[in-house]
């Protein structure tokens, strides 16, 4: 059974997505073992709870500096006995430290098909913004795995998104959610919790059965 760690920063609707998966039998082998967030008023804290999932915050509001902070995430991390930490929505780098201690063990979803609309500055609505001013036909989700870089890790899994001429980045961002981010993150942790994954010289790839 892998335990997954599910850091989030806001309303959680990617990982409640993660939750009603686990609940419907779609993900197999593995169970959220901690929700932990930097942000005391994420409404992804109030999913948990509902969800009977131990959760925690932890804010660099509350630490004297970033070190300090960095230092004690990996501990609330380490304490869960995490084998794979998924990013939903948490808008926090992730120490460098515990990339090497998790290495191709942290999933993130972004909201564009990288490398297209991602990197620094790049998040949230900020996506979707892009997406609509630069006139692209073709948007979606993926999920990769995270190195030390900003949406450079190997892609995992990748969907792609009607974009309409009368969207705004709200209508968009929903649409991307629900038909990519939604159905690709808990596939994603199900491959992985289940062994199918290979990641090779900077290539992940789900194995053929």
């Amino acid at each position: 059974m892998l335990n997954v760690v599910v850091l989030v920063s806001g309303g959680g609707t990617n990982l409640q997505a993660i939750i009603d998966a686990v609940t419907a039998g779609k993900i197999t082998n593995a169970r959220i073992c901690k929700v932990i967030s930097n942000n005391k008023g994420a409404y992804a804290l109030e999913r948990a709870e509902k969800a009977g999932i131990p959760h925690e915050v932890v804010s660099p509001k509350d630490f004297p500096d970033r070190a300090a902070f960095n230092k004690a995430l990996i501990a609330a991390v380490q304490e869960a006995k995490a084998d794979l930490l998924v990013l939903a929505g948490f808008l926090v780098v992730i120490p460098p430290e515990m990339i090497r201690l998790y290495p191709n063990r942290i999933l993130n979803v972004h909201p564009s098909l990288i490398p297209s609309f991602c990197g620094t500055g790049y998040y949230g609505l900020k996506v979707h913004e892009g997406v609509l001013k630069r006139g692209v036909k073709v948007t979606g989700a993926t999920v990769h795995f995270v190195d030390e870089g900003t949406d450079t890790g190997p892609i995992l899994l990748q969907k792609a998104v009607e974009v309409k001429p009368d969207d705004t980045p709200q209508i968009l961002q929903r649409r991307v959610m629900e038909q990519a981010e939604w159905i690709l993150l808990p596939k994603a942790i199900d491959l992985v919790a289940n062994g199918k994954v290979v990641v090779e010289n900077g290539i992940a790839r789900v194995k053929e059965d």
